[in-house]
């Protein structure tokens, strides 16, 4: 069974405190990857020591930590915290307004009910992405309709989108996944000419660009999560961007229980439903000061994937996920390729993953194909979707909801995570070398 993204991510960090630099290399002096025993049959590990933990504590986060304990005013309604981020991380990316929530799927699920999607309305969305993206969109009774992946970059293919527009098409989400960013020339282009609103999800790429411009800053809304994997972490929480003063508005209000953005915390007057998806103070605060070392650990993840790939793209069978020209800065929360067992002597990807966590190299297959999920079928089989949606209806889309080129990703996906590119170039070498290592082995894992 594949090791889900989270449990993964906690599982490679775990064992060093602080930033640790690779341990060396096991293989005896003269040996080359070619002729040494892989690490599942019995030979020496490529590597020994752990990957930095995540996330990473410094004199400035426990500092701000403590002061807001000892005020406490540990609630939004309470201090001053959460609108200190907000300014800061507006400002940060370039946006109007920001708006501090619980978590990132909070975000989108304020970004929808902020344009109004409800009960018989399509949201398009791509089918390689966390499940929260879709998620959001069964919350609001409305139909995911999904488009497929462009197996080149893992990002949802936009020259696709246009054909699954329909009048009932009220939003679209793509999802820059990964760090990498997705075709925005053309979801803006198609959406423009529909006059359909765009919901950027860029959970997964903080300072990510476009053309110069900063992902989550091109749609009516940018959403953004700091769950504690992601490269700018709170261990949860999230944030909704625009410039929209009338969208965020309504986002604000419903994310606080339905109270207008400036009426005070304790006026017992609605304007509309809401929830609470309030951010803590403690979660405000402690984004602040890792804020402060996003940029130095961002620049870090781009010379370290950059020199990863230069070496992969020289191993056969191992293709590196690409970018848009558009892409003018990729995040690097994950660091994607695509494993051809035909040029492993046939060796299993399951395998494959297996011998590169033997070698001290840990590793995940990626998501699973979430249009052919049983939530989905489990959720139009409600008494709900069942009152909104004619058998005819959902009939259709199922029929229409079939992504072939995602199903062949699912197969073929490898994913590093962004802790094992903060380290340094002789890191990038051992995970090279352990591919290098397996591939030359190849037939003997195949066999075990």
């Amino acid at each position: 069974m594949e090791m889900k993204r989270r449990d993964f991510i906690q599982t490679a960090a775990a064992g060093t405190a602080a930033f640790t630099l690779a341990g060396a290399t096991l293989l005896p002096k003269g040996v080359s990857a070619a002729t040494a025993k892989p690490a599942l049959l019995g030979g020496p590990k490529v590597r020994t020591e752990p990957f930095p933990s995540w996330p990473m504590i410094e004199e400035n986060d426990e500092k701000a930590w403590m002061e807001v304990l000892r005020e406490r005013g540990w609630c939004r309604t309470q201090g001053e915290r959460g609108a200190q981020f907000e300014k800061a991380y507006a400002e940060m990316m370039g946006a109007k307004e920001c708006i501090a929530t619980a978590n990132g799927t909070s975000a989108l699920f304020c970004s929808l009910n902020g344009l109004g999607v409800g009960p018989g309305d399509e949201v398009i969305v791509p089918p390689y992405t966390f499940v929260a993206t879709i998620n959001v969109v069964l919350l609001q009774h409305a139909l995911p309709i999904f488009v497929d992946t462009d197996r080149e970059t893992s990002q949802i293919d936009a020259k696709k989108i246009e054909e699954k527009i329909t009048e009932n098409t009220r939003c679209i989400i793509p999802v820059h996944l990964g760090g990498n960013v997705a075709d925005m020339d053309t979801i803006l282009a198609v959406a423009t000419k529909h006059n359909i609103p765009v919901i950027e999800d860029a959970c997964q790429s903080h300072l990510a660009e476009w053309k110069g411009k900063k992902v989550g800053t091109m749609g009516k809304t940018g959403c953004f999560s700091f769950q504690v994997t992601k490269n700018l972490s709170g261990g949860e929480g999230g944030a909704v961007l625009s410039d929209d003063s009338d969208l965020m508005d309504r986002c604000y209000a419903f994310h606080t229980n339905g109270r207008a953005r400036r009426q005070g915390s304790y006026h017992f007057t609605y304007g509309i439903q809401g929830s609470n998806l309030r951010m803590t103070e403690f979660q405000s605060t402690l984004l602040v000061q890792q804020m402060t070392r996003l940029e130095a650990q961002s620049r870090t993840r781009t010379e370290n994937a950059n020199y990863l790939t230069k070496q992969l793209n020289e191993i056969p069978g191992i293709t590196v996920a690409k970018m848009y020209d558009g892409c003018t800065r990729n995040a690097y929360h994950l660091f994607m390729f695509r494993y051809d067992p035909e040029k492993f002597a046939g060796l299993p990807r399951n395998k494959f993953m297996k011998a590169l966590g033997a070698e001290g190299i840990p590793c995940s297959g990626g998501y699973s194909p979430l249009n052919k999920e049983p939530f989905l079928e489990n959720t139009f089989q409600t008494r709900g979707y069942q009152r909104i949606y004619s058998a005819e209806q959902l009939k259709k889309w199922a029929e229409e909801n079939e992504c072939p080129e995602n199903d062949k990703l699912c197969q073929e996906a490898v994913w590093f995570f962004q802790t094992m590119l903060i380290t340094g170039k002789t890191d990038m070498d051992q995970i090279a070398e352990a591919i290098r290592k397996i591939q030359a082995n190849a037939a003997d894992l195949a066999k075990a």
